[in-house]
């Protein structure tokens, strides 16, 4: 089989601690396959994910990694878990002893492992070669198709700039970040004939310049659908978190032509999340970036489009047809329609917090800042599990972690596991009965004023960093005059829109609406905005996919 032009810029990755062990695997890789495949081999985690991220930003192909499991500060599931962030795509392979195989058997489940070989592997011929042969045809018939690397110059305390980072590593797209007051960036913006005064430039992977895009521009130039290829479908479903990734891929699945639309990127709340510990299946946790583009990759498999950057306006009921309205004029419409638009985090309304949003203030993970934050004070401003999940993972780096909530304790809004983490976290204080009552910096944020609730004292303390996870306000203020809304915003459905045994108002059909149908036939509601939700990923998932068998009920009988 042709291993396409690509292929000596194809790597195979192995990592091992020991030096013999490290070289003498590179050696029966480059004799079998080094005419086809460049071998990098490095000697500890680390250094491999240094080497893998180098290999990304070169825009160059990993086709199979081959780790060692018993390795200092990081064995060989630990490593490949984080390969996974850079490489979803790459096989699998993990070097174990046999006393370690029930390890092995429990990394299938934690990071999709391909494969285990049991050390030692000699003769090649018969134990490795095989495995390798079959891994590497199975990579070669995959979507490994090498994306090339966008440019974005922007500032530090850019609020668009840091926008701009954001949608594009949430959308997976790979990028390279320039500051606008370094050498290479000054010569992108004379390049493209700009200055810093508009920021930030892109520079798609065809060249094109874009200055200042919006994220629709910036999702079309860089390869993300967002033009549907219908104008009618089976079934519509508006949000991309777990509930609307759930319901595409069983809609999909189950032979409905199916169209996913989501306004930023798929993900919702859960996809910037660093580490979920509760999903079921991944007793070690898995990250939402991970979950999220293994679940857009499942939905794409079935045949699920997937648009991005789309702002949906509004919803019409047409006969039996569910029209989907776009704030740009166009539409499209459907038999059915799931909504999962989830929630937003609520806005801070101290004095100071709107002005330096994107600078130094981030409502979420903002995960691209996380980095920057490394030997920092940095303040989070919430108490549920977002929140936690946030704290752990910005404690790795940070120097402190101040977690504020208004509320006397954690164990109201936040689930035990992650109290247990934080209260034992060295370098993470909780403040009860604490709020922000300014904001304060120029071009950045520089301090924050604390009140505490119940004494009204205010302390003035230097922070640079502040992540907001506060309440959540659902996305549905589009469906006014369609689709029925409690006082809050949230969409009742099924039973609770008859409490005392009517249909709501306005329904026509002879049956009660189905568990998780709205008031209007054919239009179901799953996950963070159906009102009394569970709040969780795995339940939005669950809720997803009934909501699914529930269009087939609505459909058999329509």
């Amino acid at each position: 089989m042709a291993q396409a032009a690509s292929a000596a810029r194809t790597v195979i990755l192995t990592v091992d601690d020991d030096p013999g062990v490290s070289r003498a695997v590179a050696r029966d890789l480059r004799r079998r396959y080094g005419q086809s495949y460049r071998i990098v081999r490095a000697e500890s985690g680390d250094s491999a994910l240094e080497a893998l991220r180098e290999l990304k930003l070169r825009g160059d192909l990993v086709a199979v990694i081959v780790a060692d499991y018993r390795m200092p500060q990081m064995n060989g599931i630990e490593f490949l878990e984080q390969a996974l962030d850079v490489y979803p795509g790459a096989r699998r392979v993990l070097l174990t002893a046999y006393a370690d195989t029930n390890a092995a058997i429990d990394a299938i489940n934690v990071i999709d492992l391909d494969h285990y070989l049991l050390k030692p592997w000699d003769p090649p011929e018969e134990k490795l070669y095989p495995v390798l042969d079959d891994l590497l045809e199975a990579w070669r018939a995959s979507d490994h198709r090498s994306v090339a690397i966008a440019k974005v110059v922007g500032h530090r305390w850019s609020a668009r700039s840091s926008d701009v980072r954001e949608f594009l590593a949430r959308n997976q797209v790979p990028y390279r970040w320039y500051s606008s007051d370094e050498p290479e960036g000054r010569r992108l913006l004379a390049a493209a004939g700009q200055d810093d005064r508009r920021l930030p430039l892109v520079v798609t992977p065809d060249g094109t310049a874009l200055v200042e895009p919006d994220d629709p521009e910036l999702a079309a130039r860089v390869g993300l659908a967002t033009t549907p290829t219908a104008e009618f479908y089976d079934l519509v479903v508006i949000g991309g978190g777990p509930a609307g990734l759930g319901a595409a891929v069983y809609g999909a699945s189950e032979g409905l032509r199916t169209v996913l639309v989501e306004r930023s990127a798929t993900g919702g709340q859960a996809g910037q999340s660093s580490r979920i510990e509760n999903y079921l299946g991944f007793p070690d946790g898995v990250s939402g970036a991970q979950l999220t583009d293994r679940a857009r990759r499942q939905a794409a498999k079935f045949g699920a489009e997937i648009l991005t950057a789309r702002e949906v306006s509004g919803l019409e009921i047409n006969g039996a047809a569910r029209t989907v309205r776009f704030s740009d004029g166009s539409a499209i419409a459907a038999h059915s329609v799931i909504l999962a638009t989830g929630v937003s985090y609520r806005q801070l309304a101290s004095p100071g917090l709107a002005e330096l949003t994107g600078c130094g203030v981030y409502y979420g993970s903002a995960l691209t800042e996380a980095a920057a934050c490394s030997g920092q004070n940095v303040y989070i401003v919430g108490g549920a599990n977002s929140a936690g999940q946030a704290a752990m993972h910005l404690a790795r780096g940070a120097k402190s972690v101040t977690l504020l909530i208004r509320g006397e304790s954690l164990s109201s809004s936040m689930s035990h596991y992650l109290v247990q983490q934080i209260t034992e976290a060295p370098n993470i204080t909780v403040r009860t009965c604490t709020v922000v009552e300014a904001a304060h910096g120029a071009n950045h944020l520089e301090q924050l004023t604390l009140r505490d609730v119940t004494s009204g004292y205010t302390e003035l303390v230097d922070a640079q960093w502040t992540f907001v996870f506060i309440g959540a306000a659902p996305l549905t203020d589009w469906l006014e005059g369609t689709v029925l809304r409690d006082e809050r915003g949230f969409i009742p459905a099924g039973p609770d829109m008859t409490p005392d045994g009517q249909p709501p108002k306005g329904w026509e059909l002879d049956r009660p609406p189905y568990h998780l149908e709205t008031n209007v036939p054919g239009v179901f509601v799953a996950g963070d905005a159906r009102a009394e939700s569970a709040k969780r990923v795995a339940s939005a998932v669950g809720e997803g996919a009934m909501a699914v068998m529930l269009v087939h009920r609505y459909l058999e009988q329509s």
